[in-house]
């Protein structure tokens, strides 16, 4: 089975993103959810992955009400697909206007 991880960097204060609240879905079945840490990370948000289609939404509005900032997009979902047994990790890099996403290591 293959684990998930996720990182979210504020690119706009240059610091990593701390509270943001991810979910993990599969379809529209939610399958796991965690709140970023002080280094913006979820270490483990799903240790046990089968082969599929999978979507992360990450709470944005939650995370700039927090930090002051108005956003363009109010939330980020990111589709990615489980292809083989290995650690997925998608780092999110946000500011207000703009964001991007990445098959991190």
């Amino acid at each position: 089975m293959s684990s998930l991880s996720t990182h979210v960097l504020d690119t706009a204060l240059g610091r990593p993103a701390a509270g943001v609240p991810v979910q993990l879905y599969r379809g529209d079945v939610p399958e796991a959810s965690g709140t970023t840490d002080a280094d913006g990370r979820i270490g483990e948000l799903a240790p046990k992955l089968e082969r599929g289609t999978y979507r992360l939404r990450f709470d944005v509005t939650t995370y700039a009400e927090s930090t002051g900032q108005d956003i363009f997009f109010p939330e980020v979902s990111v589709t990615f697909t489980v292809a083989d047994e290995r650690h997925y990790h998608v780092p999110l890099l946000l500011s207000p206007f703009a964001f991007s996403t990445y098959r991190g290591s």
